[in-house]
């Protein structure tokens, strides 16, 4: 039976819609087209029992993902009227919460807990030789639950969960069958980039399955951003509670720090749990504390990166940076890059260019001299020492890192100089994700052999 309440409160809604899209460069032919299909979506979801609300949030969700001109027409009006994160659009999602959520939760973080010390026992020991396989399966003790939690809690398509388990699976191949040389570059590399593309898998499962929309991954940045402000919590007062404990029971006269040490990696796996949770329950990705802390330190690290160029001219050391002097470039321009995301996922689409939109510029275009810097002296060093497996994963992120950064500040200046929107910018770092996760992917599988093992 059709519900004539809802499908009244339809229209006003849908008004508020067309008036905002062609008021924000829209063309009528495109507004009207992609209007019939709101209707249409809403309408079938009002006589399945939503309400108009209900029905037309979701239905603008679904038509946003169905084609690059209704996405660009309705996605930011979506994301100002819809505060509940991606999943719970329905009221199967909704009842999947409370105490069912936290025990589901609990189980995942146990487990994570315990699969870290499976290995124990049959003989592999944290310290000594057997430090290169923890090194290179950490992720896979605990990402593989994470993704659980998410899968239960989202519900994604059988598609993308055989994906998810398919990237898992041959994680764990590429990671434990391969010869590598104990302490060799190769394996650390392994062990760096290996989490980067399980961590993107997650995403999908966080999505629901969602990847190809740009406004759900935006939605897994602001969730990694505030995962990774909880986890710091956690950790700052995990140790607080360790040295506590330590000192407490020293101080009766029992040693229990061989204890405590023995089980604080285990600790630390379920907190990865613990931190998604924690972030699920505050239901407030675009208000979270990942955003704020972006908007705090961009202006920072503009300044620094300032100073850095600064001192780098100054001193003429641009064309001899040591190696480890490289590694922190690296590091500093990642960490940029952080802020670049954070910034993005923490402005109003809607709102006119600002004083931050001029600063994530400055911080885009210094962050890319940098890069430049770095380029220069790694092509020196592969000229004089030839290319080897660190040197061929620096060279190439910093590639990464150079095509990100031009695009970016070409958009970012089209934004400050009022010639785009902010959409495009978004968009471009959206659609760039899945080039980290490429690029890791081919670290993991491709360089161990290349590089022999070493």
């Amino acid at each position: 039976m059709e519900n004539t309440g809802a499908t009244q409160g339809l229209e006003s809604r849908i008004d508020g819609w067309r008036t905002h899209a062609l008021a924000h460069g829209g063309a009528e032919t495109d507004v009207a087209i992609v209007e019939a299909r709101l209707r249409d979506h809403a309408l079938a979801l009002c006589d399945a029992g939503l309400s108009a609300e209900e029905a037309f949030l979701v239905a603008l969700r679904r038509v946003a993902d169905s084609d690059e001109v209704a996405d660009g027409l309705t996605r930011v009006y979506a994301e100002k009227h819809w505060s509940r994160p991606v999943g719970a659009d329905t009221e199967e999602a909704s009842t999947r919460t409370g105490s069912t959520e936290f025990w589901v939760m609990l189980g995942c973080a146990i487990a994570a807990a315990i699969a870290i010390k499976v290995p124990t026992l049959f003989g592999f020991e944290f310290d000594g030789p057997d430090g290169g396989f923890f090194a290179r399966n950490l992720s896979l003790f605990v990402l593989p639950l994470l993704a659980t939690y998410f899968i239960w809690k989202r519900r994604p398509g059988t598609r993308a969960v055989i994906g998810v388990a398919a990237t898992f699976i041959a994680g764990t191949v590429f990671a434990n069958a391969y010869p590598f040389v104990p302490g060799g570059s190769t394996e650390v590399l392994t062990a760096i980039h290996l989490p980067i593309v399980l961590w993107l898998a997650v995403g999908v499962t966080y999505v629901g399955g969602e990847w190809r929309s740009h406004a759900r991954r935006m939605e897994y940045v602001r969730f990694t951003g505030e995962w990774l402000v909880n986890y710091a919590l956690i950790a700052l007062g995990g140790g607080v509670l360790v040295a506590l404990s330590i000192g407490v029971f020293d101080a009766i006269g029992l040693d229990a720090e061989p204890l405590i040490e023995d089980w604080i990696l285990a600790l630390a796996m379920g907190a990865v749990i613990v931190a998604a949770w924690l972030v699920e329950t505050r239901r407030a990705l675009i208000g979270g504390m990942a955003p704020m802390l972006a908007r705090v330190f961009t202006p920072l690290f503009a300044l620094m990166l300032v100073a850095l160029l600064a001192g780098v001219v100054l001193t003429s050391g641009a064309i001899d940076i040591e190696r480890e002097a490289l590694i922190l470039f690296d590091l500093l321009l990642v960490v940029v890059l952080a802020l670049l995301l954070y910034g993005i996922s923490a402005r109003d689409p809607l709102a006119e260019p600002g004083p931050l939109d001029w600063i994530q510029l400055l911080l885009v275009l210094c962050a890319l001299a940098v890069d430049v810097f770095a380029l220069v002296n790694i092509a020196g060093r592969l000229s004089e020492y030839g290319f080897s497996a660190n040197r061929t994963a620096a060279l190439g992120l910093n590639l990464i890192l150079l095509v990100n950064l031009v695009w970016s500040a070409r958009l970012q200046t089209g934004l400050v100089r009022l010639r785009q929107g902010f959409e495009p910018v978004e968009r471009w770092q959206m659609r760039y994700l899945p080039v980290y996760a490429l690029w890791a992917a081919i670290v993991v599988i491709a360089f161990p052999p290349l590089f022999g093992f070493a």
